[in-house]
């Protein structure tokens, strides 16, 4: 079989080294990058078998089209891939947001072709293929929202490469999805970035610098990610993420009155204690 990875960034990468560790001999691997550095250190880190010169070079007989680019993207590498898709093809993507990207795949992906959406509910706050792993996916929960006439034989065949990357298949509606992940993904990558620009623009960031340890670390790495992949975000699901904004500044301003209530505030921040711990002791 040969799977067609467009994107070799560390989604990309690492989807090349889990299907590489997981799949038996004979898994054929092209992959595509922009940038022919990336491509060559994909191709030596054994994320890809071989490369190509082109997205259309690249899906060329694919049984299955990984697209792993930002958002943004995925639009025009629809519109220049569709003609040269094989019949029965399998086209999924790896993008945070799902709305456009469905809305993208039913407009330009011709008759025949199968189209899933995904996102792998993993990741880091570093970037590029040089951070990419085998087992990123690992025990991950791995969103599908299959496109409304996409085969149930397509479907069964994402849910098995996700199975055998070690992740859990969870299906979703695509506008159900993009509101939630708005809330547990979205949410914290802008607030984490609200928070290094309101604390480095301060006069007093020289001290705050070197006082800073361990808690501002941690509200601060997803400032790390990738600029241009979280702009795309936004710009794709710029309404739920809005709305999650609203929501957090009214939570916030709660706990600002709360502040002069020393059992509403212990209450609160009990609660909140309670609810995260209960969340980390279902995830096993």
């Amino acid at each position: 079989m040969s799977i067609a990875i467009i994107g070799l960034g560390l989604i990309g990468g690492s989807l090349g080294l889990a299907l590489k560790r997981s799949t038996p001999a004979g898994l054929d691997t092209v992959g595509y990058a922009p940038h022919p550095e990336t491509v060559a250190l994909a191709q030596r880190l054994g994320a890809v078998s071989r490369t190509a010169a082109s997205p259309e070079e690249a899906v060329q007989g694919a049984a299955v089209v990984i697209l792993s680019t930002p958002v943004l993207a995925i639009k025009g590498l629809l519109e220049r891939i569709a003609p040269h898709l094989p019949p029965g093809c399998l086209v999924t993507d790896t993008a945070s947001t799902k709305v456009q990207v469905m809305a993208w795949a039913q407009e330009y992906l011709p008759a025949g072709v199968d189209f899933v959406g995904g996102h792998p509910m993993a990741g880091k706050e570093s970037r590029g293929i040089q951070v990419a792993e085998p087992g990123l996916f690992q025990g991950c929960c791995y969103c599908l929202t299959p496109a409304p006439h996409t085969s149930p034989q397509a479907v069964q065949k994402m849910v098995k490469l996700v199975e055998q990357i070690g992740a859990r298949p969870c299906f979703i509606e695509a506008a159900e999805h993009d509101y939630v992940v708005a809330a547990i993904s979205h949410l914290p990558a802008l607030l984490s970035s609200a928070l290094v620009w309101l604390t480095t623009q301060d006069p007093s960031w020289p001290k705050m610098a070197q006082l800073a340890a361990g808690g501002y670390r941690d509200l601060s790495r997803l400032a790390s990610g990738d600029p241009r992949m979280m702009r795309d975000i936004c710009l794709t699901n710029r309404d739920s993420i809005a709305s999650w904004i609203d929501r957090f500044i009214q939570g916030l301003g709660q706990f600002k009155d709360w502040l002069a209530q020393d059992e509403a505030l212990e209450a609160a921040l009990s609660r909140a204690k309670e609810a995260r711990d209960s969340w980390l002791k279902g995830r096993g």
